[in-house]
């Protein structure tokens, strides 16, 4: 088995965890030799910047840290070469380089900051490099992958493993040297997207600030903050486009296409090309390939994605795939992580259940997908559990326990208990807390069942085809229903504390929950859960209605708040979540876009945006992007980044229509501290 190499800056970071630990006395070494605090490293990095004179500074942002602070510096001569003396490296710190062209309004006679050219390129974590380009293409890179951890005044901070896994992620991007990555320049990335044209427009852009000119002050005027002043340089406008992608859309799309942003790189945007929004997405399909239908995530607590998949891989669409047995992982960088793909545990097609516990168990429900035609038959009717090392807890048959039935949403309250929603028999199972200890020692875990009667006893209300699951801060358990178009909320124990429909709830999927303890849900008005019990097609069409979609909010209590449901653009909405700011992030099984709402905390949210429900995201595209397809799970890792689940292909054909990506929206939402567990917690 072959494995895709990390990149320069993740592979660094983990040689160096991987190193031995020497626990030390206090004032003493492990040999009783006398404690010599260590030299500061010193070292030298050579490079060019785009103009002579500009000031070259080695910057090193340690996780945690209120600032960064300054290694070494130097000014720029002939060519723009610059060579900078460091001393002091930590090599936790997330080292960059800054540079900056002194200068501006004197020199030029028009409106532009002294200052205002500033570039940047994010060295990461680990080892100094002895060589580095920084360039506008770099600067991008950067603004774009640590769009959440860089503040006013060039200020980088931020918490681990988020901060250092921003910077490994501008690797995807561009390379030490200044050129564009092959994760860039590659399939399925390349030339099959729009990325790279939209990459080279931005760092055209930031080139017109060369002159300090008239067009350089519409640039940074552009790409100020919404509601505020100009960016103060090319580094905050680049930063302020990755946080606002949004905002002044059409008139950067004109200046990209205007003399003053001659094709420095190509290819660019062309006339006719003008993006819904300055957003960039990278697709990951790893090597080896695994995914075929991948549907939902779990991250880790160092930022690593671990992917529900649906089939078998295979790209014969006319050939029946059959359920999944393996369980993919992915770095945070978007490669497959060495040792995965994992197998055994009775896994079998996955479909939109998978969780962490807080005991760092990886639990996920086997819904038993496989394509048209398939001759083996899936399991349907178990749950798998791993460690966070990928070893598989769970017997080969996986655990059938507590009544699991074509298991969809899959959920852990912060007791460990692991809640299943059953589309096959229109249950809930909880599965008890259970360490990894135990399960090793043979110990099976134990289920309890609550069965729709009992769950709909005394209520009007149907509970059928139960799908997404989500838990609040209480430990109480939200659970979709597809089929009746209902939510229902259990107590810990089980206890039916309400059962509620309308409020334009229809053929729901996902739900998620935010810090205040509302929870939203995805109405897709399209989609039909498959689960056992076949699905006439005539009423079919008849539930699924027109399509469209929309988001349905639920306040703590249960109940439906007022003024549902909330129509923000959204297409056959799926998977749904909520990110460290509160605002509300949806996947679109159709019209390939991603969706933002202002959520619960509307301070937070931008000028003339600040309403609960209110689209962020321009309302008829949404985020838009050509690599998408049918997608279904969208999550939040710790570096801000927004990950979908490319599941169906557009044209899906029933032998094998899963698609074979995951995507990752680079630096677009507030970090998420992974895992997961409840509503969600900033790092």
């Amino acid at each position: 088995m072959t494995t895709r190499r990390l990149p320069p800056f993740l592979a660094l970071v983990a040689a160096l965890i991987a190193l031995p630990a020497v626990a030390l006395a206090a004032g003493g070494s492990a040999t009783g030799a006398p404690f010599v605090p260590a030299a500061k490293p010193t070292g030298t990095i050579e490079g060019t910047v785009p103009l002579r004179g500009m000031n070259v500074a080695l910057m090193a942002a340690t996780p945690g840290a209120k600032a960064p602070v300054k290694l070494g510096s130097a000014r720029s001569g002939a060519g723009g070469a610059f060579a900078i003396r460091y001393r002091g490296n930590e090599a936790t710190a997330v080292k960059y380089l800054l540079a900056t062209r002194p200068g501006g309004a004197a020199e030029a006679g028009f409106p532009v900051p002294g200052q205002s050219y500033r570039l940047a390129a994010a060295l990461g974590a680990g080892g100094v490099p002895r060589v580095a380009r920084v360039t506008e293409r770099t600067t991008v890179a950067m603004g774009f992958a640590m769009a959440q951890f860089i503040g006013s005044g060039d200020r980088v901070a931020g918490m681990g493993p988020g901060l250092r896994n921003a910077a490994a992620m501008s690797g995807d991007l561009v390379d030490l040297r200044g050129g564009l990555s092959r994760i860039l320049l590659e399939f399925p990335n390349g030339r099959s997207t729009s990325t790279e044209a939209t990459f080279n427009s931005l760092g055209n852009l930031l080139a017109i600030c060369r002159r300090q000119g008239a067009a350089c002050a519409r640039l940074l005027s552009l790409a100020g903050t919404p509601g505020g002043g100009p960016a103060a340089d090319t580094l905050a406008a680049v930063v302020n486009i990755a946080r606002y992608p949004w905002h002044d859309v059409r008139g950067l799309y004109g200046l990209s296409l205007s003399p003053a942003a001659r094709d420095h790189w190509r290819p660019s945007l062309r006339r006719g090309e003008g993006p819904d929004a300055w957003t960039l997405a990278l697709r990951f399909e790893g090597d080896p390939k695994t995914l075929d239908g991948p549907g939902n995530f779990a991250i880790d607590r160092g930022g690593n994605l671990w992917v529900a998949n649906n089939y078998a891989y295979s790209r014969q669409v006319r050939q029946p795939a059959c359920g999944s047995e393996v369980l993919s992982r992915f770095t945070p960088t978007g490669q497959t992580y060495p040792g995965s793909p994992y197998k055994g545990g009775g896994l079998s097609g996955v479909g939109f259940g998978i969780t962490f516990t807080p005991q760092g168990q990886l639990w996920v429900g086997n819904f038993g997908f496989e394509g048209k035609g398939c001759t083996k038959a899936a399991d349907h009717y178990s749950a798998s559990a791993f460690t966070r090392q990928g070893k598989a807890l769970s017997p080969e048959s996986g655990w059938k326990v507590g009544g699991i039935s074509w298991p969809q949403g899959t959920v852990s309250d912060r007791q460990g208990n692991v809640w299943l929603a059953n589309c096959g028999n229109d249950s809930v199972t909880r599965i008890g807390a259970i360490d990894a200890a135990s399960i090793l020692a043979g110990t099976t875990p134990t289920g309890v069942n609550f069965p729709g009667s009992q769950i709909t006893a005394g209520s009007p209300v149907a509970f059928s085809r139960p799908f997404g699951a989500a838990v609040n801060g209480e430990g109480d358990v939200f659970v979709t229903a597809n089929g009746s178009s209902s939510v229902a909320k259990l107590s810990p124990s089980g206890q039916v504390l309400s059962l509620v429909s309308g409020g334009g709830l229809h053929l729901p999927l996902g739900i998620a929950g935010d810090s205040n303890g509302y929870m939203w849900v995805s109405n897709s008005k399209w989609a039909v859960a498959p689960c056992t019990n076949a699905i006439p097609a005539k009423q079919a069409e008849a539930e699924a209605g027109e399509g469209g979609g929309d988001v349905t909010l639920i306040e703590p209590d249960g109940k439906i708040a007022p003024g549902q449901p909330i129509k923000s653009g959204v297409v056959n909405p799926w998977g749904i979540a909520v990110d460290g700011e509160d605002h509300v992030w949806v996947a679109n099984f159709s019209g390939q876009r991603l969706t933002e709402l202002c959520g619960t905390e509307p301070q937070s949210c931008p000028p003339g945006k600040r309403r609960t429900g209110a689209p962020i995201s321009p309302r008829k595209t949404g985020y838009g992007f050509d690599g998408l397809v049918r997608n279904t799970g969208v999550a939040i890792d710790p570096s801000g980044n927004v990950w979908l689940a490319n599941n169906w292909k557009q044209i899906p054909i029933q032998t094998n229509p899963g698609a074979y990506q995951i995507v990752a929206y680079l630096g677009l939402a507030a970090p998420v501290k992974g895992p997961q567990i409840g509503p969600p917690e900033a790092p």
